[in-house]
């Protein structure tokens, strides 16, 4: 047999494929399918399972779209009730392929149908569980993500998650491998490991959530502490997931009209688009055009755009770098933003070579920072996450997280300048775009955020380490 773990990076998100004797099992795939069907015509196998692990939030998966063109069979774990035609597989119940056994294992708690998927080999041994967001390592997948009954809470779902890592999956030998739907990154869960595999029995001595003497209470407190809201596109994808959505390669026909300076112009005026720049941030901040969001495909892209744009039904307006819009547009419907109509040809640089205005981000070096700061008390804005912020930041600056820029808008000065800066410089320019995009134009970008801040020599706080936040 072989298990090939297709791992995607901008969304911490792992897909499986499986292969036995010419049969193949997909486990949680991506929207665009292509990659799979060339493997499969590569390894002259057919399809013969696609499974998901639960309606995931964090991602539009592509499961529609492969049974459509394989002719596979999607299959879901008990309790799944989606729009289309799929297996709803029993507690327990196995899937030959080739000569491996995959065997279902309800594990509800992550979401009520969530399902892990246990290999056997050809002997019949546990080999390995495909765990989706029930068990990450170093961490299990948060209960309050559910699309649940009202009466049900994230410390119900937390408790029957106990349960189900109890009675499913930690009574399975240490040698078993666990493959889990995402790693560190990804926001179904809060301190995920870097790792992307691991045995069982490591994770029974490294993830807190597996420590044999813990008891329920204790469970669900420690994994409900501290959990933020999630980002508002999640339930969004869920929907797509759980009732079908739209061909990715009609997504990519309409997202692909090369759109003239001109006709862009147009079309921003006509319409409500978001105007989406995703070069980078040392090219947006020379210039881009008015009123446009920075979201640059060389960071978080996909899941930035969720939490930011939120809505995955936004028309956008895309200024990519030439030779990658279609990059962008599959990025953006891994995340269910199928709404693209159209990109500036030429990039910025035309709409700069037609005459056209365009808008600026003042961007200064840090050094510069330490300098304005020892003569004046100018007001620094730190956008990264609360825990970065809590383990070391520049003394007197403020923390409004990139995530909630919205709920601290009143807190940034209308007329006097201040200073905005991340851990690296990606974040700072998300968020002056949208500051300045709301009329908010008085700052100053640090290039290089903390890293080059404490590098310059500018006070901080004394360093605490995350893991103890």
């Amino acid at each position: 047999m072989n298990i090939e773990q297709i791992y995607t990076g901008c969304l911490a998100q792992g897909a499986y494929y499986i292969e036995s004797k010419g049969e193949v099992a997909i486990i949680d795939p991506l929207r665009e399918i292509t990659p799979y069907l060339e493997r499969v015509k590569t390894d002259k196998a057919v399809v013969k399972y696609i499974f998901e692990t639960h309606f995931h939030a964090d991602f539009v998966s592509g499961h529609v779209t492969l049974s459509k063109e394989t002719g596979a069979p999607i299959v879901f774990g008990p309790l799944a009730n989606p729009s289309f035609d799929a297996i709803i597989a029993t507690d327990g119940q196995e899937f030959p392929l080739g000569d491996i056994t995959i065997k279902v294992l309800h594990t509800p708690g992550h979401t009520m149908e969530s399902t892990t998927y246990l290999l056997k080999d050809k002997n019949g041994k546990d080999h390995a569980i495909f765990s989706g967001d029930t068990l990450f390592l170093g961490d299990v997948g948060r209960p309050d993500l559910a699309q649940k009954a009202a009466d049900m809470t994230q410390e119900d779902l937390a408790g029957i998650l106990f349960d189900s890592l109890r009675n499913k999956i930690m009574t399975l030998s240490d040698d078993v491998i666990v493959y889990p739907a995402h790693g560190a990154g990804s926001a179904c869960g809060k301190n995920m490991m870097k790792e992307t595999v691991d045995t069982l029995g490591n994770q029974k001595k490294m993830n807190y959530a597996l420590r044999a003497d813990m008891t329920k209470e204790e469970f669900v407190k420690e994994v409900t502490d501290g959990l933020l809201p999630p980002p508002k596109y999640f339930p969004l994808n869920v929907q797509m997931n759980k009732e079908g959505y739209e061909d990715i390669a009609e997504v990519l026909e309409r997202g692909t009209t090369a759109l003239t300076p001109e006709e862009f112009e147009e079309a921003a005026n006509a319409t409500d688009a978001v105007i989406l720049d995703v070069r980078h941030q040392s090219e947006f901040v020379k210039g881009y055009v008015p009123r446009s969001i920075f979201i640059g495909l060389d960071g978080g892209f996909a899941p930035w755009v969720g939490a930011l744009i939120a809505d995955v039904n936004q028309t956008i307006l895309l200024v990519a770098p030439e030779g990658r819009e279609e990059e962008a547009l599959i990025r953006l419907s891994r995340v269910g933003f199928d709404g693209t109509i159209g990109y500036l040809k030429g990039s910025f640089e035309a709409w700069k070579t037609s005459g056209r205005d365009y808008d600026t981000i003042t961007s200064y070096p840090a050094e510069e920072l330490k300098e304005t700061l020892s003569d004046k008390n100018i007001p620094v804005f730190d956008v990264r996450k609360e825990t970065e912020y809590l383990s070391e930041h520049v003394i007197d600056a403020d923390n409004t997280p990139l995530d909630f820029l919205n709920n601290h808008m009143g807190q940034f000065p209308k007329e006097e300048t201040f200073y905005v800066h991340c851990a690296g410089g990606y974040r700072s320019v998300i968020a002056a775009s949208i500051l300045k995009s709301r009329g908010i134009h008085n700052l100053i970008d640090v290039g290089g955020g903390f890293a080059a801040i404490k590098k310059a020599g500018v006070a901080v706080t004394e360093y605490v380490c995350p893991t103890s936040l």
